[in-house]
């Protein structure tokens, strides 16, 4: 257990930071599985235009610091090929 009132404020502050961080990756995955719902259903302008809207998210995440710059690179890339091969 904390002793230290410095530690005790680190605990407060790290249990906000989780459930804020914790938000922004709900928040991301969502945006995702829009994208994937789309492809899956085979609707390809559906899919773009939800594609257009992840990407932002993603580097948001990055800028936040709740996703490493690769994690997000490669979901986007990976997105992007499938609605590439949806054609």
């Amino acid at each position: 257990m904390a002793n230290t009132p410095q530690a005790k404020k680190r605990i407060r502050r790290n249990d906000r930071r989780a459930e804020i961080n914790g938000a922004r990756i709900g928040r991301i995955r969502t945006f995702v599985k829009k994208v994937e719902a789309a492809l899956a259903a085979g609707d390809k302008p559906a899919a773009t235009t939800a594609l257009a809207a992840v990407q932002p998210e993603l580097a948001r995440g990055v800028a936040k610091g709740v996703l490493h710059k690769n994690t997000a690179s490669r979901k986007f890339s990976r997105l992007t090929k499938r609605l590439a091969a949806l054609a």
